[in-house]
């Protein structure tokens, strides 16, 4: 999945812990967890992760 691989380089480079990021990406603390289990996102959430991550790197 892509947006995982996206999340899990985002993870490595900031040393955010997982919960931290969901928490601000779409305030859900379990996100990086059920996206590892297999869950699958919608296209809303999508784009709050993309856009929390591309207005982070800025």
């Amino acid at each position: 999945m892509e947006l995982l691989r996206l999340i899990e380089r985002y993870l490595k480079v900031s040393q955010m812990p997982e919960t931290k990021f969901g928490r601000l990406a779409v305030n859900d603390p379990r996100l990086v967890g059920d996206l590892r289990r297999g869950r699958e996102p919608g296209p809303e959430m999508i784009r709050r992760v993309r856009a929390f991550i591309k207005g982070e790197r800025a």
